[in-house]
């Protein structure tokens, strides 16, 4: 009787230590599992969210927003637009609610010193990093100024999207740009 409890007693530790072991390999092929999603593009795009003060509730809008035409039919396109008119929509207010009497010449010049391409989208989006993290194909140039700006206004319309409020992307505009309208109006 004292032999087959001390067998089952064996069989039982023997039980035990293989769940273990089948539980510890469990764990470690779980973890490479989860290492494999983590790609360069998507350590990025958490990057990039920290970076504009805005997390995503459906990531996928930055992922399009980080897409460029050459890369994928799902892409940034419309992303951009929508971005572009919320930036010219933002420094209007700007401007418009520090002095209403601004003149319509030097508002158009101030939205286009803004959205400018060479001078200031690019440059901001320059600053993010976007050349690194735009997806474009193996024959576009990701650093070229005019797909950085792209992804740059991209990003605010990815913004107003996944927030559904146009005044969170125009706080996220202002933070990355910063208020450099006073030192515009003072050119003017």
């Amino acid at each position: 009787m004292i032999a087959t409890t001390y067998h089952r007693f064996t069989l039982l530790l023997l039980l035990l230590a293989v769940i273990a072991i089948f539980s510890s390999s469990q764990v470690r092929a779980t973890n490479v599992g989860i290492e494999s999603f983590s790609s360069p593009f998507t350590t990025d795009l958490a990057t990039l969210q920290s970076q504009i003060g805005y997390k995503f509730t459906n990531i996928n809008l930055l992922r399009r927003a980080m897409t460029h035409a050459s890369f994928s039919q799902e892409n940034n396109k419309a992303l951009s637009i929508f971005g572009s008119h919320l930036i010219e929509t933002s420094v209007s207010l700007h401007l418009l609610s520090k002095d209403i009497d601004t003149s319509s010449k030097a508002l158009t010049r101030l939205i286009a010193e803004v959205s400018n391409v060479e001078s200031s989208c690019a440059l901001d989006g320059n600053r993010l990093g976007l050349e690194r993290v735009i997806r474009v194909s193996p024959k576009t140039d990701a650093s070229n100024s005019g797909i950085v700006c792209g992804g740059f206004r991209a990003i605010f319309g990815a913004v107003a999207t996944d927030s559904g409020m146009v005044d969170e992307a125009v706080k996220v505009f202002w933070k990355v740009h910063g208020d450099r309208g006073g030192r515009f109006v003072s050119v003017l």
